[in-house]
């Protein structure tokens, strides 16, 4: 290789670098990746690894071959040199309903067993209830079934479809009609109302009422027996009847459905009774008395006592009608009519002579009423007067009441007067003496009355004279005053 090569060479790797790595790429993206969708998985097929054994359906990890383990939703990268792959959906199981799997790799089963155990094919015990599923469909198949309902009022019998023989080798059991834990057969266990996602393949489910059923005696289900006297005599009734739930799985299975419980334990037990407890009274007793009664209340308790052992509760007994022959009903309808005739008669007259009681007695109520009328009236007015005179009484009281309490007030208003009087002259007086008294004390100052007057007819006259033309001798009027003046 010389250096021009070689030199070409490094400047190519790059580029073959480049190419090599989005070739690789390219595989890998378009070649190996797997989209697995929401609604769907992948089933990986290895093409490398142990040849499996003839016929077998799931390769183990080193083995060729469909693998148990599916891809869920998301993106996975697989050699396709070394794996192949396939999609499908996945399961969806509706609300309502259940799916039963059914193995299909595995040993095969010992004859006479479904149920798969560890490593076997077959049915899986556990259902799958409502939901989504991945599961390998070359692994297993699913079917899908209802879910069991029991409605309400009902009860679920449950049958073992699985499990050990309850005949092999326990003779204690020959004569029972359930069965134990474990064993094939119906089971003493009963479902209360409500849905059960149950196996179908391992447990049946029978419901069956616990309501009251009603069954009408009449037609050709009517009762016929022979009386005492050897009449013949028809009973037409109702009767109403439930299951018990604690024997409902034991009777059903022993007995039957309802009406097989009706046919063969109810109305032969009905019929008996009434022909043995029938032939002891006459056919007049069944015309007329409390014999209907009697009869049906001694029916009902005997239905009780027979069918409560067997889990059937007797809820009522009517008898609607008892029908004797004619030929001596109609002689005992007429002389029950003429009996009820003359009683009708009797009852007549006794109405009648109530009526004239009546009248009488009304008669004298009315006399009675009229007489405590004018009772009442008389009472009334003696009432009246002795109100009326007790209200003037009252009034005349108030009266003298009110000039004495006047009177009074006059005399008080009198002395007040008086008092007022004598008061003011006792001031007046004490005035005076108080006046007279000054007057007295300054006529005493100035020696005499006369010469105190003079004071005061000066002092008052002084101050309204301005001017005084006399001479200035002080024995006279004008020198007295002047000499006032010039003292101020």
């Amino acid at each position: 290789m010389n250096r021009n090569t070689l030199k070409l060479g490094l400047a190519l790797s790059p580029i073959i670098l480049a190419v090599a790595f989005l070739i690789l790429t390219g595989f890998v993206w378009f070649g190996c990746r797997i989209e697995v969708p929401s609604s769907a998985m992948a089933v990986l097929v290895k093409k490398t690894g142990k040849t499996p054994a003839p016929g077998t359906i799931i390769s183990t990890p080193d083995e060729k071959g469909t693998q148990l383990d599916v891809l869920a939703e998301g993106r996975y990268f697989y050699n396709p040199f070394l794996w192949d792959w396939g999609y499908h959906p996945i399961k969806d199981i509706e609300p309502g309903k259940l799916g039963v799997v059914f193995r299909r790799y595995g040993t095969d089963l010992p004859n006479g067993e479904i149920i798969a155990k560890d490593g076997t094919k077959g049915i899986l015990p556990d259902v799958l209830t409502p939901g989504k599923y991945r599961m390998n469909p070359f692994a297993y198949e699913i079917q899908e079934f209802p879910a069991t309902t029991i409605n309400h009022g009902q009860c679920g019998v449950t049958v073992s479809l699985v499990g050990a023989d309850p005949l092999n080798g326990k003779p204690k059991n020959v004569n029972t009609f359930t069965v134990e834990a474990g064993e094939k057969g119906v089971t003493t266990k009963t479902l209360d109302p409500g849905s059960y996602y149950l196996n179908p393949y391992m447990i049946s489910v029978i419901p069956v009422s616990l309501q009251s059923s009603r069954f009408e005696m009449g037609g050709n289900d009517a009762i016929d027996f022979l009386t005492m006297d050897g009449f013949p005599v028809r009973v037409e009734g109702t009767v109403e009847y439930a299951l018990s739930r604690d024997k409902a799985a034991l009777l059903t299975h022993e007995v039957g459905d309802l009406d097989d419980i009706l046919k063969k334990i109810i109305l032969p037990r009905a019929r008996s009774f009434a022909r043995i407890e029938g032939s002891k009274g006459k056919a007049l007793d069944y015309i007329v008395g409390e014999t209907r009664q009697e009869f049906q209340n001694k029916l009902m308790q005997n239905l009780k006592d027979a069918c409560g052992k067997w889990g059937v509760e007797i809820r009522s007994v009517l008898i609607r009608n008892i029908t004797p022959p004619e030929e001596i009903s109609s002689i005992i309808r007429e002389r029950e009519l003429a009996k009820q005739t003359a009683t009708m008669f009797v009852q007549q007259i006794t109405q009648a002579k109530s009526k004239a009681e009546l009248a009488k007695q009304s008669g004298l109520a009315v006399q009675n009423k009229e007489k405590v009328d004018a009772e009442t009236e008389k009472l009334k007015a003696v009432i009246e007067a002795k109100q009326t005179a007790q209200v003037r009484l009252t009034a005349a009281e108030q009266e003298k009441s009110v000039a004495t309490l006047e009177k009074a007030a006059a005399e008080e208003h009198a002395k007040a007067v008086t008092a007022k009087a004598t008061g003011e002259a006792t001031v007046i007086r004490a005035n005076n003496d108080s006046d007279a008294g000054v007057l007295s004390q300054n006529a005493a100052a100035f020696g005499t009355g006369e010469a105190y007057a003079d004071f005061l007819v000066r002092q008052k006259t002084a101050t309204m004279i301005e001017s005084v033309l006399t001479n200035d001798d002080p024995g006279t009027l004008g020198g007295s005053i002047l000499k006032t003046l010039q003292e101020k």
